[in-house]
């Protein structure tokens, strides 16, 4: 996985070079123009949606004195060189998940989400609330780039499978597809683990190529066809249970800008990351039960063995993240901080109050 991804952002030089000679932000009659370079389809339900309202809104907020431009996947640049692209300035803003490049700095993980980590509101009180945001400022900082929230999908599934799996061992040898540090762990396990593109996944599971995959969740996934390319759903998702997608900006441009252009743009995109987990919320609710209608699919629940074991090895890779220089340990401490209290108010506030609703309402 990691040789693929190397090659995918082998080219993004060449392609940063090319994309500088493109026209710096336009400036004329005091309207500013961006260009936002993102990592998906605008197809892609949810994903594809959200850069788009994020440029209506900035639109609308400014009275159309901001101007930003998406460029979906491969038609400014492609999806893995759209760091680089704005790191060098030949783009303004990105739309990604950054732990794809998490080759570029290991902390870049803790801002996408990370095994048996933060749920989507308890990262975003980590970020606006305890120490989140000001570390993530100092690892994006390193590349010329502003970080902000733009997507939360909420927890994803763990995948679609061709067979069921009870026991740790059934996952050796098992082809993956997987991302980053959810990988690791599988790989632990004995699984091989690929990065197929998204548009790909439905026909490698179908042919066997891979015998496994996770996207996000129900409703993309039913639109990439995964339900009809394998017959068991499981969850959740430990890797990703509260997965973020970001919002980068040129730094230079980002210190560049008016303190109410720059408080206009994080307001956009506080306000897109709560419609973006809500629209995933209720689409999610709506194909879970045409899945449910289906009466070959089967959606099962990994059982205590595999998920004691996912989380053994979680620990261990996160650790090993956490190693491996001192600014990522430092995210690592703050993280994992958070994480030990937010469980512990969790577990009498949300946990409990949806135990008891279960009860109260059977």
């Amino acid at each position: 996985m990691k040789t693929r991804r190397r090659e995918m952002l082998v080219g993004a030089a060449s392609a940063v070079a090319s994309a500088a000679s493109l026209p710096a932000p336009a400036i004329a009659q005091g309207i500013k123009e961006f260009k936002l370079v993102t990592a998906y389809p605008r197809e892609l339900p949810g994903t594809g949606a959200t850069p788009e309202r994020f440029a209506q809104s900035i639109a609308a907020m400014s009275d159309g004195r901001l101007k930003v431009t998406v460029y979906p996947d491969g038609s400014l640049v492609r999806a893995f060189e759209v760091f680089d692209a704005v790191s060098a300035g030949a783009a303004e803003m990105y739309f990604t998940d950054e732990k794809y490049f998490q080759d570029k700095a290991p902390a870049l993980n803790f801002f996408s989400a990370v095994p048996y980590g933060l749920t989507t509101d308890e990262f975003h009180a980590w970020i606006l609330f305890g120490g989140g945001q000001e570390l993530w400022d100092e690892v994006d900082a390193q590349f010329n780039i502003k970080p902000l929230m733009l997507q939360s999908t909420g927890v994803q599934m763990g995948g679609w499978f061709n067979k069921e799996v009870n026991t740790p061992d059934d996952f050796k040898g098992l082809r993956y597809r997987m991302p980053e540090l959810g990988a690791a762990v599988l790989r632990r396990m004995g699984a091989t683990v690929v990065l197929t593109p998204a548009a790909d996944i439905a026909c490698a599971l179908k042919s066997g190529a891979i015998d496994c995959a996770e996207f996000v969740g129900p409703w993309t996934d039913i639109w990439l066809g995964l339900h009809k390319a394998a017959d068991y759903y499981y969850y959740p998702g430990f890797h990703e249970p509260g997965f973020n997608a970001t919002l980068g900006i040129n730094r230079k441009l980002w210190d560049g800008l008016s303190p109410p252009e720059r408080a206009l743009i994080e307001a956009a995109a506080r306000a897109e990351t709560t419609r973006s987990l809500a629209e995933f919320n209720a689409e999610n609710i709506k194909s879970l039960n045409l899945l449910r209608a289906d009466g070959r699919i089967k959606i099962l629940r990994f059982n205590d063995d595999l998920i004691r074991t996912f989380g053994k090895l979680s620990k261990e890779v996160l650790a090993d993240t956490a190693a491996k220089d001192p600014l990522t340990r430092r995210v690592y401490d703050s993280y994992m901080a958070f994480l030990a209290g937010v469980m512990d108010w969790g577990e009498l506030s949300e946990t409990g109050y949806r135990d008891t609703r279960r009860l109260a309402l059977a």
